[in-house]
């Protein structure tokens, strides 16, 4: 079990840091051919799409190398808390009377075998035995510091650098899921008389040529900037004040644009359901999101009771959940890994949905929406890393959480003992740093979705303004 998550623990790393980046750089590269509308570089390097992909790919593990390398120097040293136990001295048994026994084998003296044992060789145990036998506890903890493998270090490492976007997109997504997937039915299409049929056309129609209005200006202004032999301030840093806001402002129209056409895209669909698709349109998909939704509900209730009656308390102050899963074992031994893994795979999708709901509300990064046949490349490697960041953890999360469930478990003694008591990063972990902050986010979440529960797009108007300003 032990060589199985540190294979595990390998994996992630290669994934996150040389797979998916090669994948994206190479998806992503110039192949150095001049596409009307694909390039704006006045004199492009020719260079093939694999080179290029392999020198950025280079740097990034240059980068990473070093970071885990100096890393592992600094922090890989453990210190472990353990309360020493004394017990009699053998002195103390013998003065006793019969605290210590030695048994002498007997042999046969023509043969020189062994007899075969008898219990009358042994005595029972008297009350003098008791000076040998009663142990006492040492007032103060003991810290036995040791140095972790190379692979339980990254894992700690991973999981630490995970924790930041899981506590973040994982607590939004614990209110995000839930009521994304109940106001699916209830917003889902229905019937529309022949004004509103006309009212929601006319809106669409709307809305279409104002973004192709935007994504005009967005244009001019790239192809005045390729004119001028200027890079885009999206893709440039520079120290003076006004290029960064010039940049800043132009990462914000492009990230305003690309939510205002997905928002539109997932209306047209809406509509197209309600008339040139009414009949291919299924119409059990808003009931099986309504049940999904009150199944979310359900278990981010059962999260968040169980994190404030077991988590937080020092003792815990009930086993919940954990009882629930060794009940279940009762039935059958796999009912209650499974509802581990139904838990566990949950936060997952809630760290996704989160990520996602930030950026499509805020602007802060670029939404990568996840389509069945509508999913660019980038997106899905997007997604990918962002699961396997997170996925460590919730690993350490769930082995906390259900502590005494798993108890007895390979997982439990490497994070629960080795990487919990780690320099620098068991402060974060015995203290329920990231813990505070994923229930933070959730209840500001919840709030905040509560009171705005629907997506709106970036203001149209105020994105021409933006843009108008920046070429005039």
């Amino acid at each position: 079990m032990e060589a199985m998550w540190n294979a595990f623990f390998w994996m992630i790393p290669l994934w996150v840091f040389v797979l998916i980046p090669f994948m994206t750089f190479y998806y992503e590269a110039d192949d150095g051919m001049l596409m009307a509308g694909t390039s704006y570089a006045p004199s492009p390097v020719k260079r093939s799409r694999l080179g290029q992909a392999l020198c950025y790919e280079i740097f990034v593990i240059l980068i990473v190398g070093i970071l885990f390398a100096v890393s592992y120097v600094l922090w890989s040293d453990t210190s472990i808390p353990v309360q020493e136990i004394i017990g009699g001295t053998i002195s103390q048994a013998e003065q006793g009377g019969n605290g210590i026994f030695i048994v002498t084998a007997s042999t046969n003296a023509t043969s020189g075998e062994l007899l075969p044992f008898e219990t009358s060789e042994l005595t029972e145990t008297g009350s003098t035995d008791s000076s040998y036998l009663e142990v006492s506890e040492k007032g103060d903890e003991v810290d036995i510091v040791l140095q972790v493998s190379v692979s339980t270090f990254y894992a700690g490492l991973m999981a630490w650098i995970g924790w930041w976007l899981f506590a973040i997109f994982g607590g939004i997504g614990l209110a995000a899921l839930p009521l994304d997937l109940i106001l699916a039915y209830v917003r889902r299409p229905k019937h529309l008389d022949a004004v509103e049929f006309a009212e929601v056309q006319l809106s669409l129609r709307e809305r279409v040529n104002e973004l192709v209005d935007i994504g005009e200006l967005i244009k001019i202004e790239r192809e005045e900037k390729a004119a001028a032999g200027l890079a885009t301030a999206f893709s440039t840093f520079s120290f003076d004040s006004d290029k960064r806001k010039a940049a800043r402002d132009e990462r914000q129209a492009i990230l305003g644009f690309k939510q205002a056409v997905f928002l539109l895209e997932k209306d047209c669909e809406d509509f197209q359901a309600v008339s040139a698709n009414y009949d291919n349109y299924n119409p059990l998909i808003p009931y099986i999101s309504l049940l999904l939704g009150i199944f979310s509900v359900i278990i981010s209730l059962f999260w968040f009771i169980h994190i404030i009656v077991y988590v937080y308390p020092d003792p815990p102050l009930a086993p919940f959940l954990n009882n629930y899963f060794v009940w279940f074992d009762g039935w059958f031994p796999l009912f209650g890994t499974l509802s581990v893994a139904l838990f566990a795979t949950y936060l997952l999708l809630c760290a996704v949905k989160g990520c996602f709901k930030f950026g499509i509300r805020f602007l802060f990064f670029q939404i990568h929406p996840m389509k069945a046949g509508k999913t660019y490349m980038s997106s899905f490697m997007f997604n990918i890393a962002l699961v396997l960041l997170c996925a460590l953890p919730v690993v350490q999360f769930c082995q906390d959480a259900f502590g005494d469930y798993a108890a007895n478990s390979e997982i439990r003694q490497i994070f629960g003992i080795q990487i919990e008591y780690l320099q620098f990063f068991s402060f974060f972990w015995t203290n329920n740093i990231f813990v505070y902050i994923l229930m933070g986010f959730a209840v500001m979440a919840s709030i905040y979705l509560g009171c705005r529960p629907s997506d709106q797009a970036a203001n149209g108007q105020a994105l021409r303004d933006r843009l108008k300003s920046r070429t005039a």
